[in-house]
């Protein structure tokens, strides 16, 4: 029991390192830029208020516990802003390596069976292809916008965001979690690229 808690606290501890990696996307009155570890909170508080907006058979419980754990490869890659470097460094071969090399070092901190668990719900939320991810991936590109929105812009003032690269980066991975929650967003976001 004693080695399985200096796992458990050892990652814990590592873990806080990610509110020292700042964002991109400031906090929505736009005094400073958020911290991951306030985005992954914010995400998870997203996912348990707009659980309505999941599709069917999407499991909210498990959607939260990915979005926990999203982003701490970040403590090792830092933040790579989704508009940045026209959209291609987010998923350069060269940042997804980076990436699964800090998984692999971060939750490898963790007991075996932690391990497996944790670094497997980080690998689905990366790949997408369950309605538990996709709804997961479309709120972590939708809380971006509302705090651009709420920003006077943001980071699409920062990166000189088109609606068009708005819509291909962010609104079509929206779209396939929660259709009816980028109906709504889209709506709010087009008037200020006009």
């Amino acid at each position: 029991m004693t080695q399985r808690l200096e796992q458990q606290f050892a990652f814990l501890n590592e873990a806080d390192r990610l509110k020292h990696v700042m964002r991109a996307t400031t906090l929505v009155d736009g005094s400073r830029p958020e911290n991951s570890a306030e985005h992954s909170w914010h995400l998870a508080l997203y996912a348990l208020v707009l659980a309505d907006q999941a599709g069917p058979g999407v499991s909210v419980d498990r959607v939260i516990r990915m979005l926990l754990i999203h982003d701490l490869v970040e403590i090792d890659v830092g933040d790579v802003p989704i508009h940045a470097q026209n959209g291609q460094a987010h998923a350069s071969p060269q940042t997804q390596a980076a990436e699964a090399k800090a998984a692999e070092r971060i939750f490898g901190l963790l007991p075996d069976d932690l391990a497996t668990a944790l670094r497997s719900l980080w690998e689905e939320f990366e790949a997408a292809e369950t309605p538990d991810a996709r709804f997961a991936k479309s709120l972590d590109r939708v809380q971006p916008v509302m705090a651009n929105l709420m920003s006077g812009g943001g980071t699409w003032a920062t990166y000189n965001v088109t609606y068009d690269q708005l819509e291909t980066r962010v609104g079509s991975k929206i779209a396939k979690g929660a259709p009816g929650l980028w109906e709504w967003v889209k709506a709010k976001a087009r008037p200020w690229f006009t």
